[in-house]
């Protein structure tokens, strides 16, 4: 029996002026869009414009960019975080968006997405290992990094490995397809308590 197609959100983590966030975002999205396993959304959170205050409680009426961007969010079964490395860890852009949804990650898996300097953001990564199982999430072992990130793509945004970057974005993938129809089973069962 095929399982369903999960919903694989795609969410860009910066939001800085001349990021390079879109180019290995997009080039993620035409990996998973490869597969028979996902229906895939890109989310930019440049283009959302979530405020950056958060009100005393969540339960208060939200800011219209918040609730406009909560359907997609919802509906997804996986998420790809795709971040660079700022100071030693992820923007601030995508911690904010993480606070504001803070009940769309319960019981779903994440993978990452990383650039930067000789550390490909894995010390950003590492940082969002440590919050999202806060949030009940699952995230995935296996990532794909690019160190000097400006020498793996080209003009077009092509990787310079294609094949290389491909068999570390299958490894994740399937991991990631794995906990997604492992967990979205198990919410279709019995709604997860917390």
């Amino acid at each position: 029996m095929r399982e369903r197609r999960l919903n694989l959100a795609v969410l860009i983590g910066s939001t800085r002026a001349g990021r390079f966030g879109p180019v290995p975002a997009q080039w993620i999205a035409a990996e998973a869009a490869k597969r028979d396993d996902f229906d895939v959304d890109v989310i930019d959170l440049a283009q959302v414009w979530l405020p950056d205050v958060l009100p005393e409680s969540l339960d208060r009426p939200l800011p219209q960019a918040v609730t406009d961007l909560a359907p997609w969010l919802d509906r997804a079964d996986a998420f790809v975080i795709v971040t660079p490395e700022y100071n030693h860890s992820f923007p601030a852009s995508l911690k904010n968006a993480i606070d504001w949804y803070v009940n769309v990650w319960k019981a779903k898996p994440v993978a990452f997405v990383s650039y930067g300097g000789m550390a490909g953001g894995l010390r950003a990564v590492a940082d969002l290992r440590g919050i999202f199982p806060c949030l009940h999430s699952v995230t995935v072992r296996d990532s794909v990094c690019f160190p000097n990130y400006q020498e793996h793509f080209d003009a077009e945004g092509r990787p310079a490995d294609p094949e290389g970057c491909a068999t570390a974005a299958k490894t994740m993938f399937d991991q990631l397809a794995w906990w997604g129809h492992v967990l979205s089973d198990a919410r279709a069962r019995q709604p997860y308590p917390g």
